[in-house]
Parts: C-alpha cells; sequence; structure tokens
C-alpha cells in the first residue's frame, strides 16, 4: 500500500492508497483544495471541519448534477433470441476473416 502525502488549506495529511493510485489521489486532494479556495474567496476563513464540510458539499452537489443531467444508459441488449445470437456468430465470423485476411496480408 502507498502512501501519499497532500495538502488541503495548508494542513499536511498523509493517506493511504492502493499502489499505483498516487497520482489520482493527488488530482483529488486538488479537487478538494480548489473547492476550499472557493469557499474561502466568498466566505472569508472559517474553521477547518466547516471548510471541508463545505467543500463536501459543493463536491456533492456538482456529483448530484452531473448524475441528474447524464442520459439514462440504454437498457440492456438480451441475447437470448436465437436469430440475434446467430446472427451475431455470423458477424463475428465475418471480423475473425477479415481480421486474418488482413494479417495475412
Amino acid at each position: 500500500m502507498a502512501q501519499v502525502t497532500i495538502r488541503v488549506n495548508g494542513y499536511t495529511y498523509i493517506v493511504g492508497c492502493e499502489d499505483g493510485q498516487e497520482a489520482h489521489l493527488e488530482r483529488m486532494a486538488t479537487e478538494i483544495e480548489e473547492r476550499v479556495n472557493k469557499i474561502k474567496a466568498i466566505g472569508g476563513q472559517s474553521g477547518e471541519a466547516r471548510l471541508l464540510l463545505l467543500a463536501a458539499l459543493l463536491l456533492a452537489d456538482e456529483l448530484h448534477d452531473a448524475r441528474t443531467t447524464l442520459p439514462a444508459p440504454p437498457p440492456p441488449v438480451a441475447a437470448t433470441d436465437p436469430k440475434k445470437l446467430a446472427r451475431l456468430r455470423e458477424i463475428a465470423a465475418r471480423a475473425e476473416e477479415i481480421a486474418a485476411d488482413l494479417t495475412d496480408a
């Protein structure tokens, strides 16, 4: 497990994460820092807990907006129809033939 040192609002935190996730964790900390700075610019200095709470609320609001503006995913395609399955197999076989031809060329 990796450990990353991040800074938010002038405070240093050591946070553990999975190996390879260090850069992602640092980007998330930067997102939080940006929200904290936005809150400080609007309302001045507040307590650390309050700033982090407001930053979390801003991020939750952005996440909510993103979820509600995304179109609903299409329903899953049921591949139980024998005719559809047969056609898909034909298409897959043809794709394999084309790939083999390209490899041989």
